[in-house]
Formats: structure tokens, sequence, C-alpha cells
């Protein structure tokens, strides 16, 4: 009995303690602090950088809801191949792994895997398209 009060003890202390060196962390930093740190300097030049990178989309198709299209364009392709690449590889399991017995596993593997492969190839060539006519037939 003795053991596990001391136990008790010993913990209360240490988590008393480590809530005590937190709110004198939290505490001790300004926000003078804050405003001079590399974070805030990061945070303001991500901003100016996607400000640009619009800016020369703008430029590039020559109005604003064009530059608009064509960067979310630009940010659903780099995305989608990580996204789509994981959904191939859950429907492989599904079909190869989980489908060995089951038929309807294994059919909705095979659903997945087409249907990703058919995502993936879609957010790929939808810029090139876009691309091709805003600036081709435009002018």
């Amino acid at each position: 009995m003795i053991k596990r009060g001391m136990r008790l003890i010993l913990l209360s202390i240490v988590i008393l303690s480590f809530i005590t060196m937190t709110v004198k962390t939290y505490a001790m930093s300004t926000g003078e602090e804050i405003l001079n740190s590399t974070q805030a300097t990061e945070l303001v030049q991500m901003r100016e950088s996607a400000k640009d990178n619009m800016q020369e989309y703008i430029d590039k198709y020559g109005s604003v809801p064009f530059g608009y299209v064509a960067a979310i364009l630009d940010i659903v392709r780099i995305y989608s191949i990580p996204l789509c690449f994981l959904g191939i590889a859950l429907g492989s399991i599904f079909q190869y792994v989980l489908g060995i017995r089951k038929l309807d596993v294994r059919d909705r593997g095979f659903m997945l895997i087409i249907t990703f492969v058919t995502i993936l190839m879609i957010c790929q060539v939808l810029p090139l398209i876009f691309a091709i006519i805003v600036n081709g037939w435009r002018g």
C-alpha cells in the first residue's frame, strides 16, 4: 500500500511540475518574440510567394478568372498523384489480398483501381486541355 501511495505522489509531482513549466514557458514568450521569430517571417514569405505565383498565372493567361482556374488545376494536378496512388494501392489490396476468397470484394477492388486510374488520367490531362483551349483558341 505504501509503494502505491508513493507512486501516486511521485506521479502527481511530475505532472504538476510539467504543467508549471509549460505555463512559465508560455507566459515568458511575448508577442514581440513571436513576431520576430523566423516562423512569422516564413509565413509572410509563403504568402508573398503565393501572391507572386497567382500573379504569374494571371499574367500568363491574360485575365483573373483564367489565372485562378489555371492555379487550381495546377494544384489538383500535383496533389492527385499521391492520392490516386493510395487509392490504387487500396484497390489492389481489395482485389489481390482480400478478394482471394470473396468475389464481391475482388470486384470492388477492381472497380477501385479503374476509378482511381481514371481520376488520375483526368487530373493530369485537364490542365493541358485548359492551356491548349485558353492559349490556342483565344489567341
